[in-house]
């Protein structure tokens, strides 16, 4: 149904498409403040060229293929990898196409990164953050293993206020 595979320069546009129509809201609640709105091609291709492709990357950014028609769907990075404790950080994990949500591509997606974390990346533990209104995110995290270890109140600003944010984890033995 997926698969993962380290994304290209020349798929970089496909994350600016995504985020045409979104607001400065969304794109915060997805990249954090390591890109400011209006996204642009040359943002996602700094971002690209200084983290994933310099010499001895902190960051692995994946395409999210559709194996059936081998559309690109979506991304998900695993970074903040820290070799001596070998724990890892999922981010940036988005499903492109609203139309494809909620059909269990992220949960099988989110299952590859994980498989990916443990066994190629020889993780012990994998974290991530997801704001406390992304109830949708929170079950796919859920249905993965991932369990609420931390909540931080008013986390990010956004907007229309601040943003409660959970840090979720799942060790390799879970």
């Amino acid at each position: 149904m997926i698969k993962l595979s380290l994304i290209e320069k020349e798929d970089l546009i496909k994350i600016v498409e995504w985020n045409a129509n979104k607001s400065a809201d969304d794109l915060l609640q997805w990249a954090g403040p390591v890109f400011s709105y209006p996204l642009t091609l040359g943002q996602v291709e700094n971002y690209y060229l200084n983290e994933a492709k310099r010499e001895n990357p902190n960051v692995l950014i994946y395409k999210i293929i559709l194996t059936e028609t081998e559309e690109i769907i979506g991304t998900i990075e695993v970074r903040d990898i820290d070799e001596e404790k070998k724990i890892g950080r999922v981010g940036r994990f988005l499903i492109g196409s609203e139309d494809i949500r909620g059909k269990g591509i992220g949960t099988k997606a989110l299952k590859e990164a994980v498989r990916i974390g443990f066994e190629d990346l020889k993780f012990n533990k994998i974290t991530l953050g997801v704001f406390d209104f992304n109830e949708s995110a929170i079950r796919c995290y859920e249905k993965v293993g991932f369990v609420k270890v931390k909540f931080t109140k008013n986390a990010r600003k956004s907007s229309n206020g601040y943003w409660n944010l959970y840090e979720m984890a799942i060790s390799k033995e879970e």
